[in-house]
């Protein structure tokens, strides 16, 4: 996730996209996201398992900012947000 102006870099893990965007967006989500009016969802990894989206997040969030952006700029060169629609 980012913010409106992509000076910011969010990475986090939730089992349920729609609503972890709705707490965000509300202010109930996590702290970074409020204090850094990170609302924007420009990248998204989906696992079928919890600790393989957890291992996941902790590699990158071990990454250099650089290295994040290029990971992301490689599916959303320009940067937009995402929309995410629910599965059935």
């Amino acid at each position: 996730m980012s913010n409106r102006n992509r000076t910011v870099i969010y990475i986090g893990v939730t089992n349920d996209i729609s609503r972890r965007l709705k707490e965000d967006k509300s202010g109930n989500g996590a702290y970074f996201t409020k204090r850094y009016n990170v609302f924007d969802l420009i990248y998204l990894e989906e696992y079928e398992e919890d600790n393989l989206a957890r291992a996941r997040e902790k590699q990158l969030k071990n990454w250099h900012k650089e290295w994040k952006w290029n990971l992301v700029k490689k599916s959303n060169p320009k940067l937009e947000t995402l929309i995410v629609q629910k599965r059935p």
